[in-house]
């Protein structure tokens, strides 16, 4: 009889958990649909220009710091593959450590330099500092940095989750701000003062700018490139990096937490016998923005890890003269679980990774990393 009770106490137990999980599946809303938004009003463009223009010198000194546990692959290296791409500045990836920052979900780098580095450096600060999402984001030294750093002139831009950083550094009291979808709510509960603002994937506000979610990088770079050096600048930039148009408007309904978006977790991460680890070559000379959005578009589908591999353990030159150090040592990697190097542009280098994810695990996981992403996915 005991060994009877156990058996149907742990089965209602079960039909209870699915019966909890499903009602809460049902909850969740159906896929979202996308909304065209109207262009950004020229009036707004300008004042958005005229907010980010240099503070200080004529070629600015641009700051991206991270902490060496964990920053955001992204947020991290495509500012700065692009802004080093423009040549309109001078762009140091910092760490509050010395040694290597270890990016997520994957790659890891030797920044130029620590925070106190940095300011033995350049006393009187950075122009702009671009502040990424991190693992924590009440790192006491980062927090402490971001504020002197504001507090010397500097204009503060906080990417995708970066923005709870620059939150929890004070700087966002009385400010219009936004940030990644699933932040929002949190960030608004947590400094009441701010006025989030939706359908904007950049809001400024004074000397502060914030972003939507991880790929927005793209856009703000470009933005923060005419800020400095003019539209034509920035708009020959763009047509480099795949995006010859591009401007702050956001569709902020398209972006949730959605039934299709969980079961898509669920079911990948249940799957765990498929799971798979994928490599690309690391190779001197890589494009840095290219390799972070595939390497972090693949790491995202709750069904493979993206890792670099080289034939020595020592770091490779990227594109931008930043050292990326390889995951593992290897001459070559199977081909069936190889991912190949892109030639393509930037943006176009995404497209392609999420076709490929699409191809490879089905349309509801490209759709699933593309929300992760922020993604408003090209055609």
């Amino acid at each position: 009889m005991t060994s009877r009770r156990l058996l149907w106490s742990a089965l209602g137990a079960v039909a209870l958990f699915i019966i909890i999980g499903g009602g809460w599946l049902w909850s969740l809303p159906p896929a979202p649909s996308h909304t065209a938004q109207p262009p950004i009003a020229q009036a707004e463009r300008d004042a958005t220009i005229a907010a980010l223009k240099p503070p200080k010198r004529q070629r600015p000194l641009i700051a991206i710091i991270g902490i060496n546990d964990a920053t955001e692959t992204t947020d991290y290296l495509m500012p700065y593959g692009i802004l080093r791409r423009a040549d309109v500045a001078d762009v140091m990836t910092l760490a509050t450590r010395p040694g290597p920052v270890t990016l997520y979900p994957t790659l890891k780098v030797e920044p130029h330099a620590t925070i106190a580095e940095f300011d033995a450096q350049h006393p009187d600060g950075a122009d702009y500092v671009i502040v990424p999402a991190m693992s924590r984001d009440d790192d006491p030294e980062a927090l402490q940095w971001i504020r002197g750093q504001s507090a010397k002139g500097a204009i503060v831009i906080g990417v995708c989750v970066g923005a709870k950083v620059v939150g929890d550094a004070g700087l966002l009291h009385d400010r219009q701000a936004t940030t990644h979808w699933y932040s929002v709510k949190e960030l608004r509960g947590k400094h009441p003062t701010m006025r989030y603002v939706r359908d904007r994937r950049l809001v400024v506000d004074k000397d502060v700018a914030t972003t939507t979610g991880i790929t927005a990088s793209m856009p703000v770079s470009l933005t923060l490139i005419e800020a400095i050096a003019g539209p034509d600048r920035a708009r020959a930039v763009g047509r480099e990096i795949g995006l010859p148009e591009w401007d702050a408007r956001h569709d902020s309904d398209a972006f949730k937490f959605t039934r299709p978006f969980a079961l898509t977790a669920i079911r990948n991460t249940a799957a765990f016998w498929a799971h798979e680890q994928l490599g690309i070559e690391l190779k001197d000379g890589v494009d840095e923005v290219s390799l972070a959005l595939i390497t972090d578009a693949w790491s995202r589908t709750y069904r493979s890890q993206a890792v670099t591999f080289a034939g020595t353990t020592g770091a490779q030159q990227s594109r931008g003269g930043l050292r990326i150090i390889p995951d593992q040592v290897a001459a070559n990697w199977p081909a069936a679980r190889l991912l190949p190097a892109s030639d393509a542009k930037p943006a176009e280098a995404l497209d392609n990774a999420l076709s490929g994810i699409a191809a490879r695990y089905g349309t509801e996981t490209a759709d699933f990393v593309a929300m992760q992403l922020e993604y408003p996915k090209r055609p």
